[in-house]
């Protein structure tokens, strides 16, 4: 697949896995960068991705606790544009207020709209934040309104932080979803995967576009009976 093509309109699923498994590799070319943030995203993206979502399913109810939506939104400062004064406010936010007020969020699924405006009620949190906990707890539902993302599907710019944006995001999001399980016989694509990839193409092309790639040229190369393959539009 040649690099100045968008990944959103890709229809091969065997191009998809290869950036997908690149993921990890782009989040550390992303963390080595320079500056006050360097070396502090892999640990946390590591705790967002697999920790967290693994703490909150083994939950009789699913929420988040005050110190887990703290580090989330460490997590989403270092990842993007770093604001101290959005790090301070969500901590002033009650352990009682965000336990309910996400358990409540994630009773309301699969609402997302009800569910991310029920999160912004939280101080600190809009739209965007509210999509990260969100995916962090139900990501066969919803994905992370990564700029990176957002900015990589045709339409979509400028990115406008509302409910309304993350909406046609999320939209866009579910429909190649869900024709990427159409063509995939392992039908493991879920929003919340179909971001990351997107987040790590829109990254790697620019600080490293060779390893995207190579990680296409070694999917494609496969021949594994559960990729069909289709052409790139």
């Amino acid at each position: 697949m040649s690099l100045n093509k968008h990944l959103f309109a890709c229809e091969d699923p065997s191009v998809w896995r290869g950036i997908y498994k690149k993921y990890w590799q782009v989040v550390e070319l992303k963390s080595d960068g320079k500056g006050k943030k360097r070396g502090k995203l892999l640990p946390l993206d590591k705790w967002y991705q697999e920790e967290l979502p693994a703490a909150i399913a083994g939950r009789s109810e699913r929420f988040l606790t005050h110190t887990e939506l703290v580090k989330l939104m460490e997590w989403k400062l270092t990842r993007g544009k770093f604001r101290p004064r959005l790090q301070e406010l969500v901590a002033t936010n009650s352990s009682e207020t965000v336990e309910r007020c996400t358990k409540k969020a994630f009773g309301l699924l699969p609402d997302i709209t009800a569910a991310v405006t029920e999160l912004s009620s939280l101080k600190a949190l809009g739209p965007a934040t509210a999509s990260a906990v969100l995916a962090a707890g139900a990501p066969e539902l919803a994905a992370f309104m990564a700029d990176e993302a957002v900015e990589s599907i045709p339409g979509l710019k400028p990115i406008q932080y509302t409910v309304k944006h993350y909406s046609l995001y999320l939209q866009r999001v579910k429909e190649r979803t869900q024709a990427l399980n159409k063509v995939d016989t392992d039908q493991d694509w879920t929003p919340h995967k179909v971001e990351l990839c997107l987040w790590a193409w829109a990254v790697a092309s620019k600080l490293q576009p060779s390893l995207l790639q190579d990680g296409c040229d070694e999917e494609a190369g496969t021949t594994e009976p559960h990729a069909k393959r289709q052409k790139i539009k």
